[in-house]
């Protein structure tokens, strides 16, 4: 790694953002953003609208069907988003979590 490379990563961590893109068929595509998370969820609900959306990247374009997205993620998360159909603190239960929930005794 060339000297000063690692400040320029963090900067560029910092002003992009990951989404992860879950279709229909069931398989998934992720993409970085160079745009910081608060410009991103400004734009998020808007984006989600579009039939479609155009990535360009290094060496081709890549168009999304929005209509086949049955889910999408974004790191970092974007707590700012609120209202209607948005759940604040939330938490992911994981397969090991909801298998043992009846399977030990709970001494009470």
């Amino acid at each position: 790694m060339r000297a000063g490379s690692f400040g320029k990563l963090t900067q560029d961590k910092e002003n992009t953002t990951q989404v992860t893109f879950h279709y229909v068929e069931g398989h998934t595509e992720t993409f970085t953003i160079p745009m910081p998370p608060q410009e991103f969820q400004e734009e998020v609900l808007h984006l989600l609208n579009q039939p479609w959306l155009t990535f360009h990247l290094v060496d081709q374009t890549v168009f999304i069907c929005t209509a086949r997205l049955v889910k999408l993620e974004v790191k970092p998360a974007i707590p700012e988003l609120q209202g209607q159909g948005i759940f604040s603190n939330s938490l992911r239960v994981t397969t090991m979590q909801r298998g043992a929930v009846g399977r030990l005794p709970m001494n009470t």
